[in-house]
């Protein structure tokens, strides 16, 4: 009994990934060329990324102020120039003086 339904969840699951999957294939089947639905299929990936990182950035510390205090730092540094190493560095370092500090 219980091996069943995990089987048939499962399935459920396979088909409905599946299903995500092909149906941007089925609906366009020819180059996109509206200057509006490109731009906005363009930015998807880099939304979707931020979506999912800026919480966790806020969250991972045991303060939502030094990850607050992190976030700031490195988007500072990626202002300046900084590549993605040092501005994981120094969100590093702003997190460990933050608590250091703070807590």
């Amino acid at each position: 009994m219980y091996g069943r339904r995990v089987y048939l969840s499962l399935i459920i699951m396979i088909l409905t990934v599946y299903a995500i999957r092909v149906t941007p294939f089925l609906i366009f089947r020819k180059e996109i060329k509206n200057k509006w639905v490109k731009s906005f299929l363009y930015y998807v990936p880099y939304v979707t990324l931020a979506v999912m990182t800026f919480p966790a950035i806020l969250t991972a510390t045991s303060s939502i102020w030094s990850g607050a205090i992190a976030l700031a730092a490195g988007i500072i540094v990626a202002l300046i120039g900084g590549d993605l190493f040092t501005v994981a560095i120094c969100a590093c370092v702003a997190v460990f003086l933050s608590e250091f500090i703070f807590i």
